[in-house]
């Protein structure tokens, strides 16, 4: 079992770590508000610490999850960071949404002191972290990789190692490119056939068990049509993630005409108040029939 120091307890961060104390690792934990960290340290058996310094001390391993950029920088390169508490041989593992450039950056950080790192993405939202089966994509060196693929099974349903550092960030992109696609198509779909004064179970029954059929029909289908948006992962994380697509494909020479249409399709959402809603949301934008 091994010394893990944990650095962000939210949404995500704080099922993660309790399947991994749930394993029999040993766990200290950093979050930017503490009495999360501390509640969290009373359900589950583990220590909190009043930095990231603090919980990579003496870590063999050190996982982050927090929300941006920003933040990642700021618990492992700034003031107090994990990174000059790590000792040589260490493992890193980001598990935040970021943009490709900031993993590299940490990899080339962290390679001046001797520690491995693996840019660790996941897909699955609030349930997959809750139930373990989250989607892992994942970029860095093979060694690295091996290393973290140990711990990250305590969680994940699927882990690939895709190639270099930031190889899992810019999957990552591909991801939420994808489902901004289906989640455009399903909500006009949805309105189509209600302006036709279909019943929508029976459009459900028949076309999901074709091409059209995709994880968004299957659980958001229903809910779209019942107006009802509380599932988790929301539009303002969406539009910061496709704003991270965007700006990697400025550099790559990618053309995303449909995920930059869908991006401020979803800043019409926000405008109207929806910030916190789910991503299935974006029907709300579409009007429905008389």
């Amino acid at each position: 079992m091994a010394k893990i120091g944990f650095i962000g307890i939210g949404v995500m961060g704080g099922p993660i770590a309790g399947h991994l104390a749930r394993a029999g690792h040993e766990l200290t934990v950093y979050n930017r508000t503490r009495s999360k960290a501390e509640e969290w340290a009373a359900e589950h058996v583990g220590t909190c610490a009043s930095s990231p310094a603090a919980a990579a001390e003496g870590a063999q391993i050190v996982i982050t999850c927090v929300g941006n950029d920003d933040d990642l920088s700021a618990v492992t390169m700034g003031r107090d960071g994990a990174f000059a508490a790590m000792a040589r041989g260490s493992l890193f593992i980001d598990h935040t949404t970021v943009s490709a450039r900031i993993a590299r950056q940490l990899s080339v950080e962290a390679q001046g002191r001797d520690i491995h790192v693996v840019d660790a993405p996941v897909s699955g939202g609030q349930a997959g972290a809750e139930n373990g089966k989250l989607a892992i994509m994942c970029g860095g060196s093979k060694e690295a990789f091996a290393a973290a693929e140990l711990i990250m099974s305590a969680y994940a349903a699927r882990i690939v190692h895709v190639g270099r550092t930031g190889a899992g960030q810019i999957t990552k992109m591909c991801n939420q490119i994808a489902i901004a696609g289906v989640l455009e198509g399903l909500s006009e779909a949805l309105r189509f056939a209600q302006a036709s004064k279909l019943d929508l179970d029976k459009v459900y029954d028949s076309i999901s068990g074709g091409a059209a059929q995709s994880w968004q029909m299957d659980n958001r289908w229903a809910t779209m049509a019942q107006d009802e948006f509380d599932f988790g992962f929301a539009v303002d994380w969406m539009r910061k993630d496709l704003g991270l697509a965007l700006e990697e494909a400025r550099t790559n020479g990618a053309t995303l005409p449909v995920a930059a249409l869908v991006d401020q399709f979803y800043a019409e959402v926000q405008a109207t108040g929806g910030g916190r809603n789910d991503t299935s949301s974006l029907v709300s934008r579409l009007p429905k029939s008389k």
